[in-house]
């Protein structure tokens, strides 16, 4: 039997499964739940009720669970109303023996932290005291680590029910 190496995976294969993989699980859970294939801004998934009466928008960002932080990018600090989410998926390796992980946050959240959490790294001087530079470059820490503002995403893990209530 032919063995293969492991083969090394383009980071935008793993975002567009990521994508399909939280379409999936809000279909497992009832709900009618479609990929946009890029073709609406800011909106990865378009998730509504069984009846079609009640939407959400999903933005999908893509970790490997090993890794410390999560790029969210700048339009993390805007907030797109009540009715849209952040799903920052883990999607593991095939290699890695840990499992997927989704932390579904609400948009106003994200923005107070991830802005909060840039201002104040912004303000504070670099390793070698020097100021940091303007970027659009975005982050969120991965448990166990927390952002620059002390903001855990934590309870946030498989926090399916936040999107259940807007849908009921």
């Amino acid at each position: 039997m032919k063995t293969t190496k492991a083969k090394k995976h383009n980071k935008n294969h793993r975002a567009s499964a990521a994508q399909f993989f939280v379409a999936a699980e809000l279909c497992r859970r009832g709900y009618a739940a479609v990929v946009t294939m890029g073709n609406c801004p800011n909106t990865d998934v378009l998730c509504s009720d069984e009846a079609g009466t009640k939407f959400v928008h999903i933005q999908v960002k893509t970790f490997r669970p090993e890794d410390k932080d999560c790029a969210v990018g700048q339009k993390a600090e805007r907030n797109y109303g009540p009715n849209f989410f952040w799903v920052l998926a883990g999607i593991p390796t095939m290699s890695s023996k840990q499992g997927f992980s989704y932390y579904i946050i609400p948009s106003a959240t994200m923005v107070k932290n991830v802005s909060e959490s840039h201002e104040k790294w912004f303000q504070t001087p670099g390793k070698k005291g020097q100021h940091h530079s303007v970027t659009s470059f975005r982050t969120v820490q991965i448990p166990p680590r927390v952002s620059e503002n002390g903001w855990s995403i934590g309870s946030y893990l498989d926090k399916w029910d936040l999107i259940a209530d807007k849908l009921a």
